[in-house]
């Protein structure tokens, strides 16, 4: 199917479907590709390409590395193995270096992980490392007395839970991305546990759920921080979850990204688990609940992680690649296919602002607005079968502000259309939501107190 405003959009899924299917008619090799993270956790992706030095090593290398950087955003990695081909490893090796194509992805992970950005050759496609994923079993727990703290980028939310009831929540406008001096934030997370503390009897337990990356509850890459300096973040932020919540008391501590909190406040609700939830908003944010129920650890930075392979496609300014979900699932989309739908909107205006002025027109009928709707859906259907060649997905849960009102539901139906129509076995298997009252119930602070296991 075709993107109605933007033809020249080619899936990631096609693309590599076509090329499974292209080399399974030729001389192939095998190639093995392994992405480490903390703990030695390991992610395993095995690709039959076309052999070396058969007039196809450029499209082997194309799409390796597109796989690799979706395995690196998508589970997350500081090393990076490849198995079966030196020409692969030469090229994606000069990529991830200081100066190479993907820099940017290069420092983030290794900022993330606190060790050197590596890519490893391996000689023998026996000598690759196993897969090794683990997840921990993370959240659903209810019991006794808990606070649930919710940081947002324009407000924060906390609540106080006993036994699964929230006795007190409370929601105070804040603007931490706009403050240098991380005792900004500092204060205003402390002043809500404080708050959450006077109403309960106790505190057993501590959850977070916060934008950004966490490793070991430590915030090692969060925009909540992007004024503080980098001496400072590592002095005063790093451990600020783990720092406030000793002023609370001496009690078990979960701090977790909000995108895998919405997922597990979504499987909470809909009582079932493989659930991705994906939040269209200023960017793409997402989260994942694994087969056992489980937050599993893995990055789940879906925004940079590519969905379309047309070269020629909008690039993103932060990693400076270019197709990656950011520009198709915020309202960075919304804004770049106004003028292809003919709708001409004031530069003056900020992204939100924008995003509300196409959001009316939609509430009007307007058919130019629904075929950016219709458009976006395209892409996303699409992705999410790209999605389930890296995740085991039951429940795709669409949030965000470019799914409010009638947009999300054209997007919705349209995102199930090219399912049913591309991808029916996948489509027999996976339901799309956009959360209704019902599923709210489970609010983003409730799941975050559910985060920790009380030690008895």
């Amino acid at each position: 199917m075709i993107a109605k405003l933007e033809p020249e959009f080619l899936p990631m899924v096609k693309v590599i479907n076509d090329y499974k299917a292209a080399v399974a008619k030729a001389d192939s090799q095998k190639v093995v590709i392994c992405v480490e993270r903390n703990g030695g956790l390991m992610a395993v992706y095995n690709l039959d390409t076309f052999k070396e030095n058969t007039g196809h090593d450029e499209e082997n290398y194309a799409i390796a590395e597109r796989i690799i950087k979706t395995l690196l955003w998508a589970k997350g990695g500081f090393k990076v193995y490849i198995a079966g081909s030196k020409y692969i490893y030469e090229r994606i090796a000069a990529d991830y270096s200081i100066g190479g194509a993907r820099e940017f992805d290069y420092n983030f992970m290794a900022r993330v992980y606190e060790k050197p950005f590596e890519v490893v050759y391996v000689e023998n496609i026996e000598d690759a490392p196993a897969e090794n994923d683990v997840s921990s079993p993370v959240g659903r727990h209810l019991d006794g007395c808990r606070i649930g703290f919710d940081a947002g980028g324009s407000d924060r939310k906390v609540s106080a839970v006993i036994d699964g009831e929230t006795v007190y929540s409370e929601e105070v406008v804040w603007f931490p991305k706009l403050e240098s001096d991380p005792s900004y934030h500092y204060q205003g997370i402390l002043s809500a546990m404080k708050t959450a503390a006077s109403h309960m009897p106790r505190v057993d337990a501590i959850g977070v759920s916060s934008a950004g990356v966490y490793i070991d509850n430590k915030i090692m890459v969060a925009s909540l921080f992007l004024k503080v300096s980098d001496e400072d973040f590592e002095k005063h932020v790093k451990n600020m979850y783990l720092d406030v919540a000793k002023e609370i008391g001496d009690v078990p501590v979960e701090v977790a990204n909000d995108g895998d909190v919405t997922a597990l406040a979504g499987a909470m609700s809909l009582e079932d688990n493989n659930v991705l939830g994906v939040a269209m908003g200023t960017s793409e944010a997402a989260g994942y609940v694994d087969k056992d129920g489980n937050i599993t650890g893995w990055l789940n930075e879906l925004a940079f992680v590519p969905v379309d392979f047309n070269k020629g496609a909008m690039v993103d300014e932060w990693s400076g690649d270019y197709g990656c979900g950011v520009k198709y699932f915020s309202q960075d989309a919304v804004i770049k296919l106004a003028p292809k739908a003919g709708i001409e909107l004031d530069e003056s205006l900020s992204p939100a602002e924008k995003l509300k002025v196409v959001q009316g027109l939609m509430e009007k009928d307007d058919s130019r607005a629904a075929d950016i709707y219709d458009t976006i859906g395209t892409y996303f259907g699409y992705t999410i079968a790209y999605y389930s060649m890296f995740y085991d997905i039951k429940h795709v849960l669409i949030m965000g502000r470019v799914t409010s009102g009638k947009g999300g539901t054209i997007l919705l139906a349209k995102a199930n259309e090219v399912l049913n129509t591309e991808f029916p076995e996948l489509a027999s298997k996976v339901e799309l939501h956009i959360p209704d009252e019902k599923a709210r119930r489970v609010g983003q602070s409730v799941a975050a107190a559910s985060l920790p296991k009380i030690n008895k």
